[in-house]
């Protein structure tokens, strides 16, 4: 099954006010990731690619990827995950200096605070089956 991806480099420049960067289809894809990875235990109507049918359910899902993605520009991640990581980083030889807050646990998605809003005013977290 592809990916799937939630918002446009058109959502994304509306939503920062700023023009995409060249490569926002990369880091809209990497975002809805993190957006998906949040979304593991909600409860929306899909079509059969997975896709989210209502209205409302599809714009929480492209501003919270919208702000996915503002949140990783901000913070000088480029969707791995890194930069939020350590203070400095240096490639030879190797050095890592200064570790910084990040998921809780390997495997958790830092997601923004913006994006977690949009998606909890949505009803979309905490996703919670009984």
């Amino acid at each position: 099954m592809a990916a799937r991806v939630y918002a446009t480099p058109e959502q994304l420049t509306a939503w920062t006010g700023q023009p995409a960067p060249p490569d926002a289809d990369r880091l809209l894809a990497r975002a809805s990731e993190d957006v998906e990875d949040a979304l593991v235990s909600a409860v929306y109507d899909t079509d059969a690619l997975g896709m989210p049918t209502d209205p409302a359910v599809v714009l929480a899902l492209a501003n919270a990827t919208c702000a996915q993605v503002e949140y990783q520009l901000a913070t000088g991640d480029d969707g791995t995950g890194a930069a939020g990581r350590w203070d400095s980083v240096s490639i030879g030889p190797v050095s890592l200096s200064g570790r910084k807050e990040g998921p809780a646990a390997a495997g958790d998605v830092d997601l923004a605070p913006r994006a977690y809003r949009v998606l909890r005013r949505a009803g979309l977290l905490p996703g919670v089956i009984w």
